[in-house]
């Protein structure tokens, strides 16, 4: 009975210390103005302080992750990956691509690939990643490779639930699409999870209403688009 009692306790505190995290995500204007109804899309997650954790593994046995070329766009716009998974490129259009990313995280250049082609990229260290494409200016996407489990995307709301979470100390990082650097760096910080300290309290994020344009991969303006030329036919 001492032993079943003694396995009973370490579970229970096992499961205490599985905490579920949350949190609301404000976004503002450079004015300061609230953006009610549409605070959805900022990424969140927490890198373990201290006590080392393993970084999740890709499941090998599920399908691997996949950003669809399609009607000269990008689907889905926004994806989260392991670090260390190995994502697809499929061409669904009827004419060439050639994908690419030079910024930062990972730094690639897929080549032009046909309709009906696919190609790979391992997603090998964490950071983000920002896709585009160097025949269609106006496609782009965003990659990030986590090397933590705890993360979390906000809804309209900007609600946040970050499950699981073992207590201890993290380091918070957050990212949103039309936020700029600095402003994203000063969000960063330190904080403790407990089972008295679960709440991550409001996060107001000032956004910019400036487009971020970018260069081909070669760092030339892109070519105005050729009528005649297929690779530009609308689908």
């Amino acid at each position: 009975m001492g032993v079943l009692l003694g396995i009973w306790l370490l579970a229970a505190a096992a499961l205490a210390q599985d905490i579920t995290v949350s949190g609301r995500v404000v976004l503002t204007s450079s004015e300061g103005h609230s953006r009610t109804g549409h605070n959805e899309d900022v990424v969140v997650w927490l890198v373990p302080l201290g006590e080392p954790v393993s970084a999740p593994s890709p499941d090998r046995n599920a399908p691997r992750p996949r950003l669809v070329q399609k009607n000269k766009s990008f689907s889905p716009h926004l994806l989260l990956v392991p670090v260390g998974s190995m994502v697809e490129f499929p061409n669904r259009d009827p004419f060439f691509h050639n994908v690419f990313s030079l910024y930062e995280g990972k730094r690639f250049d897929l080549g032009l690939y046909e309709a009906g082609t696919s190609r790979d990229v391992l997603f090998d260290k964490p950071g983000v990643s920002y896709i585009f494409c160097n025949i269609h200016a106006e496609m782009s996407a965003v990659v990030i490779a986590l090397p933590t489990p705890y993360y979390a995307v906000s809804n309209a709301r900007g609600e946040l639930v970050l499950p699981h979470v073992p207590a201890g100390r993290y380091m918070l990082r957050i990212w949103y699409e039309q936020a700029l650097p600095e402003e994203l760096n000063s969000m960063v910080r330190q904080i403790m999870v407990s089972e008295s300290n679960s709440s991550l309290g409001v996060l107001r994020l000032a956004t910019t209403t400036l487009s971020a344009s970018h260069k081909n991969k070669y760092g030339r303006d892109y070519d105005p688009p050729a009528p005649d030329n297929p690779a530009y036919e609308h689908p």
